[in-house]
């Protein structure tokens, strides 16, 4: 009930606040420009400005006076309003041809007002002879001559077209500021002269007045045919055009008789740019001041340069301050937006100084609004990145759009003049996405965020209140300079302000992670302490174990390598026999002839034959040398196997490795044969006789060429087995002397390695022989013995052609 009572309270306010009294009011108008068959309309706020409202706001022809009136019932208080001939392009204007915005009248009776109309937009008398007064030149204090309807306009150059009495009847009729570029020649260039008579009453008499000239075109101004002043060069005194070198000059005296008719004559020149978009270089302004409005100018050219470069300067130090934090902390994406941006804004703001520059030139001019167009895409897209990321969101397909769009406006504002409610709504589609982020993000919005926030909101209330106030303060150029002062830089100082309290949060978050980590450590400590102590006893006993198991492991090597000498010294044992069984049959052969030969020597003796004696014992004594021969060769033998069956000493000591690979090259094949006694393969030594002695280790490099031998005759073996057509078994022993080192090559042409098995044939236990048949660890003994000689061994092979292992030892 209570709810009710208080809903039907604010319903009875509300309707009281906008039931207010409505009065008639009376509008009646005169119109200083005689027009046939002419219709006038009014708009206002009672009819929301609406220029297509109809007959119901059409002015009335109010009898044959030829004023025109309307009446109108308005609720009590202020209003505006206009008037207009059917559109917003036909308002009215004064006697200047300068546009009146906005009339007010107030609504508190029944009212009859008179209003006067002095011109049209479209349709302006032309003012035979302007006569200036004190209270025109105080109520504007400035009069834009070149915007008046008041001048005359001749094409060509004639000196004496300055004169005071010049026949004017050829000239037409055009303000200087109506000046469009198709009035160029074919060599782009425009030149002309303006005459405009005026008058200065009495009441001026005392009022110094003041000519102001704007443009970078070149221009001789004449009063009643004396020069009086040039800016840039028409080309007068034979001398080249050029225009003014600055847009923004100062005011200068400008004396004038009163109650005299005087001629003010301008020759104009320009020329249509050589740069993007071949305009000419605007419109030019002759202006008149008052004392007033010049002070105010004077003191506007002075201030002006100090506004821009401090927002410049300071612009410029917050950019380098933003790219140098990026350079220290490059993984960190606000940072480098917020460089960008601010770099952005630093460059829009010198681009929005240079037209009221009073040191550019138009080509910079020209040149820095290019920029301009480029960067303002640019401009807008780093604005809307900045929130995507200060406020965690990510770039949609949607906004990735909206991005394609900014840049294709942008391009087309490069080729041509695109209409600025296009340009504006650029603006406000980005000022609006910046809002829609800051909106939906307002629950979750923390911290440095709300810098963000803040600053955004400042920026658009200074937007607004600019717009607002520009309008009612268009001439109050110092003011104006402040705000755009502080619209520039609010927002990259927000920015500022952001990123210092952002790194005062990662600092406190960083302190605050480091004093977990320290508590946790803390904690840890103490576990860490508890089980250190039960570590380091399950340590000691480990190690133990491990020493334990580290002896085995060596004891099992011993073995495991004697094992493999025994094994190879096994399958030497029949070729052993067979070496050591030739030498004992020549041995046990000669000692039987010998026998006898001493026999039939005795039965000679005895009949006295000492000559048959002799020759018997010289036959004795040549058996006696091979039987000696025939012994040492068969110690050699055993000798030899003897020192390959013991461990090495260790000593290297000078061997000649061609008796050494002959031995062992026969060694192995008659143990093969013992052994298998369909077993057949031919083998040759292929020494270099060259071949100098070489310091090793005898039974290490014994026990390698039995490795490789007895491999390569396994290898041959195996390949015979499958009974190829043609096939003959052979493995060669070569040696050879090089530039430092000698080189030994065991090749065999048995069925070869496969490709994936040759980086594991010198792994220890690798083996490709049948369970049973090899122990895996020669080749990789092998390998080992020639790497401890400082040599190297490597192998080469072909599946089902060759292998072949070389070895290289330093001399």
């Amino acid at each position: 009930m209570k709810k009710t009572v208080i809903t039907f309270l604010l319903l009875v306010l509300v309707g009281l606040a906008f039931a207010k009294e409505k009065h008639k009011v009376t509008i009646i108008l005169k119109e200083e420009i005689d027009l046939e068959n002419d219709s006038v309309f009014i708009a206002g706020d009672f009819n929301k400005w609406d220029y297509d409202a109809g007959e119901e706001y059409q002015l009335k022809p109010l009898g044959d006076s030829g004023e025109k009136s309307i009446t109108l019932d308005l609720k009590e208080g202020e209003h505006r309003y206009r008037l207009h001939r059917g559109s917003s392009e036909k308002a009215e204007v004064n006697l200047f041809g300068r546009n009146i915005n906005r009339k007010i009248l107030v609504s508190k009776t029944d009212t009859v007002l008179t209003d006067t109309v002095a011109a049209w937009q479209d349709i302006s008398p032309r003012i035979e002879l302007l006569t200036l007064s004190d209270s025109l030149i105080n109520t504007e204090h400035t009069l834009y001559l070149s915007s008046i309807n008041m001048w005359l306009y001749r094409e060509g150059n004639d000196s004496t077209w300055a004169a005071k009495e010049v026949d004017t009847s050829g000239w037409k009729k055009l303000k200087p500021s109506d000046i469009r570029e198709s009035f160029a020649d074919e060599n782009g260039r425009f030149e002309g002269w303006f005459r405009a008579k005026i008058r200065v009453d009495s009441s001026l008499f005392y009022v110094p007045l003041n000519l102001y000239y704007h443009g970078w075109q070149a221009a001789d101004i004449y009063f009643d045919g004396k020069l009086i002043r040039s800016y840039g060069n028409t080309g007068a005194n034979g001398k080249s055009f050029s225009g003014n070198k600055r847009a923004h000059t100062k005011a200068h005296d400008l004396l004038i008789p009163v109650n005299t008719e005087h001629i003010l004559a301008v020759h104009f020149v320009d020329e249509l740019s050589k740069l993007p978009k071949h305009e000419f270089k605007g419109h030019f302004s002759l202006q008149i001041y008052d004392n007033a409005r010049r002070a105010y100018w004077d003191n506007h050219l002075a201030e002006e340069p100090i506004y821009n470069v401090l927002r410049l300067v300071v612009g410029a130090l917050l950019s380098l301050l933003f790219w140098i934090l990026v350079v220290l902390n490059p993984i960190e994406k606000s940072l480098k937006v917020i460089a960008v941006f601010s770099t952005l804004i630093t460059f829009m703001s010198f681009e929005a100084w240079m037209p009221h520059n009073p040191f550019a030139s138009y080509s910079s001019y020209v040149i820095f609004n290019f920029l301009g167009n480029v960067i303002m895409p640019l401009f807008f897209i780093s604005s809307i990145l900045l929130f995507v990321i200060v406020f965690n969101r990510k770039v949609t397909k949607s906004l990735k759009i909206v991005f394609v769009v900014f840049v294709l406006i942008g391009t087309g504002e490069l080729i041509t003049n695109l209409p600025g409610i296009i340009l504006a709504s650029v603006g406000i589609s980005t000022l609006g996405i910046m809002g829609y982020y800051v909106i939906t993000s307002r629950k979750t919005i923390k911290g440095a965020q709300w810098i963000i926030v803040i600053g955004f909101s400042l920026f658009i209330a200074i937007i607004l209140f600019s717009a607002l106030y520009s309008s009612s303060n268009s001439t109050n150029f110092t003011q104006q300079s402040i705000m755009q002062t502080i619209l520039f830089l609010s927002f990259p100082l927000s920015l500022l302000a952001y990123i210092a309290l952002r790194y005062k949060e990662v600092l406190s978050e960083v302190r605050r992670n480091a004093s977990e980590v320290v508590k946790i450590s803390e904690e840890k400590k103490e576990l860490l302490a508890s089980q250190n102590e039960m570590l380091e006893n399950q340590v000691k006993e480990r190690t133990a174990e491990l020493s334990q198991s580290l002896e085995n492991l060596k004891a099992t090597q011993k073995q495991l390598i004697q094992a493999e000498k025994m094994a190879s010294l096994g399958e030497l044992t029949a070729g052993i026999a067979h070496e050591i069984q030739n030498p004992l049959n020549f041995v046990n052969n000669f000692s039987e002839v010998n026998k006898e030969l001493i026999a039939e020597m005795k039965e000679e003796i005895a009949i006295n034959n000492l000559d048959e004696v002799t020759a018997l014992a010289q036959d004795i004594d040549d058996n006696e040398g091979k039987i000696i021969y025939h012994g040492k060769r068969a110690d050699a033998i055993v000798k030899s196997m003897l020192l390959h069956s013991r461990g090495s000493s260790g000593q290297k000591e000078l061997t000649d490795i061609n008796t050494l690979a002959d031995e062992y090259l026969r060694l192995s094949y008659h143990g093969l044969r013992a052994k298998d006694k369909a077993f057949n393969a031919d083998f040759k030594l292929d020494a270099d006789p060259k071949l100098p002695k070489v310091k090793v280790i005898p039974q290490d490099i014994g026990r390698v060429l039995i490795n490789l031998i007895n491999n390569a005759f396994y290898a041959v073996y195996d390949k015979s087995k499958q009974k190829k057509e043609g096939y003959k078994p052979l493995v060669t022993v070569s040696t050879k002397m090089l530039d430092n080192k000698i080189e030994i090559r065991v090749k065999d042409n048995g069925s070869g390695i496969p490709d994936q098995l040759k980086e594991k044939i010198f792994q220890p236990f690798f083996t490709t022989k049948p369970t049973g048949q090899g122990t895996g660890l020669g080749l990789s003994l092998s390998y080992d013995i020639i790497k401890a000689h400082g040599g190297s061994m490597k192998v080469n092979s072909e599946e089902n052609v060759s292998t072949e292992f070389i070895i290289n030892l330093p001399l």
